[in-house]
């Protein structure tokens, strides 16, 4: 699909530590993404918020309220779009990612504005729904067949009239993952059925360097019940 509409094409396995990755996830599922973030095996890890999330403060165009992040890994992000007018979740299923999230955040001045939690998505039951849920990296690092379980899970959490925001990455025709390979359509096929509408569907000029070309930005609102 990438080369078809002259886009960088993607391989994975060309990356040392995606390849260790794999083979973590291989030996111990239950346990691969927990020794993925002790053993630093990270390389989607940027060190830094998204530039397109910066880009969003910057333009005022994300939502206010109460806003999850699931599989935020360090916590770049939730940190970035806490505020006292949008307090965030930030979930991870890694202990250590979360005890890194923790450290890295804790002296921050917005501090009181967010937090983050061990758990598992699919699992887990907030006493509240949520205004904004934004998804980078997670839909793309869950397993395939796991993806009407996503959606619903998304559609639970997120209150009638809040908005999911999706980073669709990498957009690609590579066999295997995580990451594994999406697309709009994609998106569509586990959205739609659930009583969402694309708001809008962008090319992201903000991508980094590496994944440019591979990334759109999707927003989406449900318009009606299933």
């Amino acid at each position: 699909m990438a080369e078809a509409l002259g886009k960088r094409s993607y391989n994975p396995s060309l990356n040392p530590k995606i390849t260790a990755a794999h083979d973590s996830l291989q030996e111990n599922p239950e346990d691969g993404w927990n020794k993925c973030w002790e053993k630093g095996m990270t390389p989607w890890d940027l060190g830094r918020p998204l530039p397109i999330i910066l880009h969003l403060l910057e333009t005022g165009t994300l939502p206010k309220g109460r806003a999850l992040i699931p599989g935020c890994g360090s916590g770049y992000d939730v940190a970035a779009i806490a505020a006292p007018d949008r307090f965030v979740v930030g979930l991870d299923i890694s202990e250590h990612a979360v005890k890194r999230a923790k450290g890295l955040s804790s002296w921050l001045p917005n501090s009181n504005c967010f937090t983050f939690e061990k758990a598992d998505f699919f699992t887990w039951t907030p006493t509240e729904q949520f205004d904004l849920i934004f998804d980078y990296t997670f839909f793309a690092a869950i397993d395939p067949s796991l993806r009407p379980a996503w959606g619903n899970k998304v559609r639970e959490l997120l209150k009638p009239d809040g908005e999911l925001i999706t980073l669709i990455s990498p957009i690609s025709d590579h066999v295997g993952g995580p990451p594994y390979a999406v697309s709009v359509a994609i998106y569509e096929e586990v959205l739609f059925p659930l009583g969402f509408e694309a708001v809008s569907i962008e090319d992201n000029e903000y991508a980094v360097e590496t994944r440019k070309g591979m990334e759109k930005l999707g927003r989406w609102k449900r318009i009606a019940k299933p």
